[in-house]
């Protein structure tokens, strides 16, 4: 089999300007009309071979005409037609404008524009098997319009009133970004936890690598949807929370790292404060402290230091 039945390529048939195919369109149905007078005129003057030869000149010209009538077509930008011609791919048309292209071809519009996809939260296992719910945005289009046709059943039935077959046909593309991005999704989301429960480890997450994970599903999606001629242009995800069920106990883990993050913080403050209180009292010889006074010392400004309520000092009006 030739190798450009597998993929897409330009027309290659002909095409008239569909303005000078509509003058001579008109003019045909003319010359039917008065071919008909003709015949009757002629079939009165009892001219029967005459008024019969007219007959079948009316008949011809109006096959002709019909025919013609049917070969119109329009194409506005990013839009393009996919020919077949008894059943042969012979190409895909994308000039714009009004044309007149042969009437025994069979022709399947389709859409080149950029199209969203707003796909709701779903529920899948991070890499650490905790439940979240994820849920992207992607901006895709056709770009093969070979496959797109062929390679994939997106056949329909247009029935009246329920809008144009490309509609329907652009609905069945979209049906089918819609079913192999939640498969990425919930590919990719596998692959990563969703946060990092040792701050010092470098490992992507997905709440804190957002920009190489949006990569990896514009990749993971494309390769997927290449077999269909479509295309992911951007893709990233635009919800990510815990799964109800953990939530809570998330929201207090996490809590709960805050809280010790910020005590290493105070800890770490309040010793560098003490240490550097008794350098400055040794310095400036204000006091001469011993072992024992030294430790209580410390302790008294740890509790100070770390306290999480102000402390009430105590003063001290001496001895009798």
């Amino acid at each position: 089999m030739a190798t450009s039945n597998h993929s897409e390529y330009e027309f290659r048939g002909g095409s008239l300007n569909g303005f000078v195919m509509c003058f001579i369109d008109i003019c045909l149905y003319v010359a039917v009309v008065y071919s008909f007078v003709q015949a009757v005129i002629a079939f009165d003057e009892e001219a029967n071979t005459t008024g019969t030869a007219w007959i079948v000149s009316s008949v011809l010209l109006l096959i002709a005409a019909i025919i013609c009538s049917c070969g119109f077509s329009m194409l506005e930008p990013n839009e393009a037609k996919v020919m077949t011609f008894f059943g042969k791919y012979v190409g895909t048309f994308r000039k714009t404008g009004f044309y007149w292209l042969n009437p025994f071809m069979t022709v399947k519009n389709v859409s080149l524009r950029a199209r969203n996809l707003n796909a709701d939260p779903i529920k899948v296992n991070d890499k650490t098997g905790n439940p979240v719910m994820i849920g992207l945005v992607l901006v895709w289009r056709l770009k093969d319009t070979y496959k797109a046709i062929f390679d994939i059943d997106t056949e329909v039935v247009a029935a009246a009133g329920t809008g144009s077959s490309s509609a329907a046909r652009m609905n069945r593309f979209e049906n089918f970004v819609r079913v192999q991005s939640d498969s990425a999704l919930r590919e990719v989301a596998g692959m990563y936890a969703y946060d990092d429960e040792d701050s010092k480890s470098n490992e992507v997450t997905l709440r804190g690598g957002s920009a190489e994970i949006n990569e990896v599903l514009t990749n993971k999606l494309n390769e997927r949807l290449a077999m269909a001629g479509l295309e992911v242009l951007e893709a990233r995800i635009n919800y990510l929370a815990y799964a109800p069920e953990i939530a809570a106990v998330m929201l207090r883990r996490q809590q709960a790292a805050a809280i010790i993050t910020a005590r290493e913080k105070i800890v770490d403050g309040a010793v560098s404060m003490v240490k550097m209180a008794l350098d400055k009292l040794k310095d400036e010889e204000i006091v001469n402290l011993d072992d024992s006074q030294k430790a209580s010392m410390v302790s008294n400004l740890l509790v100070v230091l770390c306290a999480e309520e102000p402390a009430q000092p105590v003063v001290n009006s001496g001895t009798n």
